[in-house]
């Protein structure tokens, strides 16, 4: 039997299937020493019949913040960022929640998505020119019923003041800083938004399909963009009208990596070896346990389990959070993040958004991990027994008769439990 037809078996017998087998899956295994496995199926771009392969670059969504979080932490091993520090001392504005203006936002709270920011007041769309700090100004984008420290709320707004603090430490362009912190040393070809990419790698970029199967980003026909950030309110795209910490938005550190799988084992693998890729020192063992450390878990009334900002708004999703890695398998009721079945406390990071699902899940006692991605996937997490969706149970598993097994021999979620509460 075809791996297309096990696939598409494997949803037939799950419940609340998507209608469609996703355009595109690939899966790779990896250890400290190498990749273990790898496993591709469908297509990169439907237009040519172009087949998606291991080294083709994808927009690999929330992963990003975790490959934007340790070129936080190689800034903070080197003295230029405090973790605990007022983050309003390097971005020149006060960042203070207006209903709690004593308590100050921190590094370690934006990270860990405590910080009190929402997205409620909108994040990604700030143009090239424009300034994310007026979007703070709208009382939507703070929570006003939890102090900064006391909550959980997954926001993507986080990430662009992440952005902005480091250009204003550095001086530098967000992407070109990623390029020079994290990627470059690791000997991966990936950017943020396209602009430091080569043109053979912008030539490979994997088309994200929506759940109906139409494009819905990166539809590049082998050319670059016209513009690889939200253009300047009159339509252009000078780049040179950056500003160091005016924009963290620009160049999307929320979600706009574009990376392969096989590039993103090797962040995985690096973090398996505390911080060390093939005799490369990236990060300290010290820097690797503060990511990883869970600094949320989740109790009733004391945070989201979902992120508000999608359509998928299953319960239990997130249920452990550290600085931008989640720990799976939570063994509290009302957790479902466990998409392998087996009750192991993985560490990593999802991704979801247009279409694409993604994860990078560490086991770090056996020193095994594995990377993935899905296109044209539909908006909600659909069809699996945890809060994620079939097709990634699939891909967790390797196998898509393993995952239909472990499926079936543990609790099914019940409809209601997929939606949020109230």
């Amino acid at each position: 039997m075809t791996r297309s037809i096990l696939l598409a078996s494997l949803l037939l017998a799950l419940p609340f299937a998507q209608a469609a087998e996703p355009v595109a899956t690939v899966r790779v295994g990896f250890d400290r020493d190498g990749v273990t496995s790898t496993q591709v199926h469908g297509l990169a771009d439907k237009a040519t019949g172009r087949r998606v392969t291991a080294g083709d670059p994808v927009r690999i969504a929330s992963i990003s913040k975790l490959v934007t979080a340790i070129g936080v932490m190689r800034l903070v091993e080197a003295g230029k960022l405090d973790l605990d520090a007022d983050v309003g001392e390097l971005l020149g504005f006060p960042l203070r929640n207006p209903a709690f203006p004593d308590t100050p936002v921190t590094l370690r709270l934006l990270l860990s998505h405590r910080s009190s920011v929402t997205d409620a007041a909108g994040y990604w769309q700030t143009p090239l020119g424009g300034e994310v700090r007026g979007i703070l100004d709208d009382p939507r984008a703070w929570d006003a019923a939890h102090a900064p420290g006391t909550y959980f709320r997954y926001a993507n707004l986080n990430f662009p003041l992440v952005a902005q603090v480091m250009e204003r430490a550095t001086g530098e362009r967000f992407d070109r800083l990623m390029d020079r912190l994290v990627l470059r040393p690791l000997g991966v070809e990936a950017c943020f938004n396209w602009d430091t990419c080569s043109d053979a790698t912008v030539a490979r970029a994997v088309v994200i399909y929506d759940g109906d199967g139409a494009p819905a980003k990166d539809d590049l026909h082998g050319a670059r963009p016209d513009c690889p950030v939200v253009p300047a309110a009159d339509g252009s795209c000078d780049l040179a009208r950056w500003r160091a910490g005016d924009n963290g938005a620009l160049f999307s550190p929320q979600g706009g990596l574009r990376i392969s799988a096989n590039g993103l084992a090797r962040i995985g693998r690096m973090l398996l070896g505390e911080g060390e890729l093939d005799g490369v020192r990236l990060l300290t063992p010290a820097s690797v346990h503060a990511l990883a450390t869970p600094l949320w878990q989740y109790a009733p009334g004391q945070g989201l389990t979902f992120e508000e900002d999608t359509s998928d708004l299953g319960d239990g999703f997130f249920c452990r959070y550290g600085m931008t890695m989640q720990t799976l398998a939570t063994p509290v009721e009302g957790c479902h993040d466990d998409p392998f079945g087996d009750g192991v406390a993985r560490v990593g990071h999802s991704g979801s958004a247009y279409g694409l699902q993604s994860g990078l899940w560490l086991d770090r006692a056996a020193g095994t991990g594995v990377v993935w991605f899905a296109t044209g996937m539909p908006g909600e997490r659909l069809g699996g027994c945890s809060a994620f969706s079939a097709v990634e149970e699939a891909l967790a598993h390797g196998d898509e008769a393993t995952a239909a097994a472990t499926c079936a021999a543990r609790p099914q979620r019940r409809a209601e439990e997929a939606l949020p509460a109230g």
